[in-house]
């Protein structure tokens, strides 16, 4: 079943984002925009957790997570300590979840519109995983912008 190898694949991805966000020098970096990057690598933390508690978590596993989206992008200056917090309870939301998941249950379309079309579950967890190497992408970007690399 595809559940065994998402689980370690979004595993080792959470880690890598936990691994970026410590790898800044100065708490305050996560905050500053620079380049062509957007948003800042600590509202987009704050996006990855809360997409994927959100969609994985309590979804699909009934973690019970109440996503906050506006306050994903909006907030400023949460402590890195927090945002790993954040990181290490989405890496425990997105395990338990998929390892509830059933083969029949990957196959059936995912329980929420996400696009303009109906996709399975098996789907939308692989273009979440996607999504996530994204972004740890934008934030190693921004770190190595801001280290002069």
């Amino acid at each position: 079943m595809i559940t065994q190898h998402l689980i370690p694949l979004f595993q080792k991805d959470l880690d890598r984002l936990k691994e970026e966000i410590e790898l800044y020098s100065k708490d305050e970096q996560l905050w500053q925009l620079k380049g062509s990057i957007h948003k800042t690598p600590g509202n987009i933390c704050l996006q990855l957790a809360g997409s994927l508690q959100h969609f994985i978590g309590a979804v699909l596993g009934d973690s019970g997570y109440v996503r906050n989206k506006e306050a994903e992008l909006r907030v400023k200056n949460v402590p890195r300590s927090k945002l790993l917090e954040d990181i290490a309870s989405t890496r425990a939301a997105v395990t338990d979840a998929l390892e509830q998941l059933s083969k029949n249950e990957l196959a059936k379309n995912y329980p929420l519109p996400v696009f303009e079309e109906n996709v399975t579950t098996e789907y939308y967890l692989i273009y979440l995983l996607n999504d996530l190497n994204f972004n740890i992408g934008q934030i190693s970007y921004h770190r190595q912008i801001l280290a002069g690399e």
